[in-house]
């Protein structure tokens, strides 16, 4: 697990409008705990812990550096705008190499089920407990060839060393459906329409619809109607 060094700083002012102007000077506030110390409100840059985060993973292992001393830290919640997706705040937790914490980690699908079967992700991550400085970027799943009924549970995941399962081992975390035919479909769709009050119109038309002519008067040419009114 790679470890990432960022150099912080402290903060005195806080409320919106002092967390406005340290994220306008290319910083992210944030606030460090853990360990039964007090709250620390610092402020880290904002690249280099994007760049962190993308490289290491959300449960990446970060060295704080504060007023010269270093402290290794978990994020455990980081805020992000919707829109913009610039970091907004961090919460980060201090931890201990050798001790055991617990985290959230992705499971990542690789490879394709059996033919005529579709995947079904239910659990996107698992709670683990492991040593907070050897903590996996996510836990990949093989599925290739995997039919219906065939499904993935938490207690099935390969866990890394050292590592122990927190979510419930029964937890289906992939189900494999089969894939439904066309009769399967048209039936559904049908009992979709009835639910919604649609009527079908069973019938089945030979050829198009002619619609009746329209009254072209008596026949007459214009020729013979303007020779009448002479």
């Amino acid at each position: 697990m790679a470890d990432f060094r960022l150099v912080a700083e402290p903060r005195t002012e806080f409320g919106k409008g002092s967390a406005r102007r340290t994220r306008r000077a290319g910083r992210v506030p944030a606030v460090l705990y853990g360990h039964g110390q007090d709250v620390v409100h610092l402020s880290l840059p904002a690249r280099e812990f994007a760049a962190a985060l993308r490289n290491g993973g959300t449960n990446v292992l970060l060295t704080i550096e504060l007023d010269g001393k270093d402290q290794l830290a978990l994020t455990k919640a980081v805020q992000r705008d919707p829109i913009t997706r610039v970091h907004e705040h961090v919460d980060l937790l201090l931890v201990r190499r050798g001790e055991k914490t617990t985290v959230d980690v992705p499971v990542i699908i690789v490879g394709e089920p059996a033919p005529d079967t579709i995947s079904n992700h239910q659990l996107n991550t698992v709670s683990l407990e492991a040593d907070a400085t050897d903590l996996p970027e996510s836990i990949e799943v093989d599925i290739t060839g995997r039919t219906a009924g065939n499904g993935i549970t938490a207690g099935d995941l390969p866990l890394p060393a050292g590592a122990t399962l927190i979510t419930d081992p029964e937890a289906l975390v992939i189900g494999f459906l089969g894939a439904p035919t066309a009769a399967q479909l048209e039936e559904e769709l049908a009992e979709a329409e009835a639910e919604a009050g649609i009527e079908r119109d069973e019938s089945d038309a030979d050829g198009d619809v002619v619609g009746e002519p329209s009254d072209q008067g008596g026949g007459e040419s214009i020729e013979a109607a303007n020779s009448d009114d002479k």
